[in-house]
């Protein structure tokens, strides 16, 4: 089924409705003139429609999406200062890609891979190599790209003839790990969720290396719940089995949000390449990193941990230039973003701004427990980001009726279950990120109260079809 339909469902609208669709003031001038502009919706119009209609149409349709700052679904950045605004304008017509017509830009991204090393502990953070990509998604097909390439090198007298490699991971990952295990034929051996652990055992993890595994993926940030795994004991645990056996298994670290929460909030947490296994990590500018979508980013330890013939050296646009992202053109505007707000606030600036984001989290936490409807899973005290689900005792309402009505009120809060071994688990998660202020906290909250007697008083929870329960992994 694909994936946009190029038609629509029931037909072109007649001429005389479509007439109707557009505001005669539009026409400017003529305002009778305007009416005469509607244009099809499936196909592409004829001639063309002076730019204040074309505006009017697709500003005003887009009006029915949701308000993002009420978006507690979703991780991604929804406000920016107006300079960084002002910023990423002005370098949105400059290609990343073209580095020796752009050698400025390009110079900003160099300063933040630099930056992220040095943050990141990494042991010679001017050695260290990476690269900006449009995501986390990209930066994780990167990152387990690299570690294949080197499985495969290692173990040239065997691949591909005979041996098949894999990937162990948490059943809880973002979706992009699936799609490489799908996309570069790796089999993914998931570690199960069991009882209220919602997360990668370590010792389990181990069990299921061999020597066909590539790498161990540790995630700082589980989008289920916002725990982090525990990654220097999924290290201990894979020093213990290279001294059983000699498997010698790098590990990953998925740092999506936690890679750009951790380092300013929980200093002492050891997760990052202190850690001599850790081989890469990645992170998403565009969520924690405090900039509008799409900027992610993928470092290596060192050049060792990045296969060389991953690298491509391109003669395009008048230089020679080693490019690893799987993208190629693509706008510098969220790079310059990210250096501008790295500069911006620096380490105390990061930290004030997350410190805050946390403690919106845990006070809302608390507050929704005070409720006494709802049992907390997770209490935003690692990702500002926290899981919750019903009491034993709530049987009138389910997490899936509060999200349907919450939504009437302009909020926007998954709920989703779980997955293989804790499907009998629903739940509600609220993201807490820059700009969902006290304020916001606090109206959430009473209308969260607002709509309680109604959910008490229903008989039993409304039906629903039970595919249409989303994990909002992003």
């Amino acid at each position: 089924m694909p994936l946009h339909r190029g038609s629509a469902h029931d037909g072109e609208p007649a001429a005389e409705e479509r007439r109707r669709a557009l505001n005669p003031f539009f026409g400017e001038a003529d305002p009778v003139a305007g009416m005469e502009w509607a244009p099809p919706r499936h196909r592409m119009p004829d001639g063309p429609l002076p730019p204040s209609t074309a505006y009017g149409l697709v500003h005003d349709e887009l009006m029915l999406d949701g308000n993002s700052r009420l978006n507690l679904a979703t991780f991604v950045t929804t406000w920016m200062e107006p300079q960084a605004g002002v910023l990423m304008a002005e370098c949105r017509d400059k290609n990343m890609i073209d580095k020796d017509e752009y050698p400025r830009t390009a110079e900003l991204e160099r300063r933040c891979v630099s930056m992220l090393a040095d943050l990141w502990h990494a042991p010679d953070p001017s050695a260290a190599v990476g690269c900006s990509t449009t995501g986390s998604s990209e930066a994780c097909m990167l990152a387990a790209m690299a570690l294949k390439r080197r499985w495969a090198l290692k173990n040239a007298d065997r691949y591909p003839a005979s041996a098949k490699p894999n990937l162990v991971m948490g059943v809880n990952v973002q979706v992009c790990w699936d799609k490489f295990c799908t996309f570069w034929e790796v089999e993914p051996r998931l570690v199960p969720m069991e009882g209220d652990r919602f997360h990668l055992d370590p010792q389990a993890a181990a069990d299921l290396c061999d020597e066909n595994t590539i790498g161990v993926v540790g995630v700082l940030g589980s989008t289920f719940d916002g725990s982090y795994e525990p990654v220097a004991e999924l290290c201990a645990a894979l020093d213990a089995l290279q001294e059983r056996t000699g498997l010698d298994i790098p590990v990953h670290v998925d740092g999506a949000s936690g890679a750009m929460v951790a380092p300013f909030l929980d200093e002492d947490l050891v997760w990052d390449f202190r850690l001599p296994r850790v081989s890469s990590i990645n992170t998403s500018g565009h969520k924690y990193g405090l900039v509008y979508p799409g900027v992610g980013w993928a470092l290596w330890r060192s050049p060792a941990e990045l296969p060389d013939e991953l690298v491509f050296r391109v003669n395009y646009l008048g230089g020679d230039m080693p490019t690893f992202a799987l993208n190629f053109s693509r706008p510098g505007a969220q790079v310059v973003a990210q250096y501008y707000t790295f500069l911006r606030l620096g380490r105390e600036g990061y930290r004030a701004v997350q410190q805050a984001a946390r403690d919106v989290a845990t006070g809302l936490a608390a507050k929704i427990e005070e409720l006494g409807d709802f049992r907390l899973l997770t209490r935003g005290d690692q990702l500002p980001v926290f899981a919750l689900t019903t009491g034993p005792e709530v049987t009138a309402y389910d997490v899936f009726d509060v999200s349907r009505r919450l939504r009437e009120r302009g909020w926007l809060v998954p709920a989703y279950t779980f997955p293989a071994d804790r499907e009998d688990l629903a739940v509600l998660r609220i993201v807490c990120r820059n700009g969902f202020s006290s304020d916001l906290a606090e109206l959430f909250l009473e209308d969260l109260r607002f709509l309680l007697p109604e959910l008490r008083a229903q008989p039993h929870p409304l039906p629903r079809d039970p595919n249409a329960a989303t994990s909002f992994h992003h």
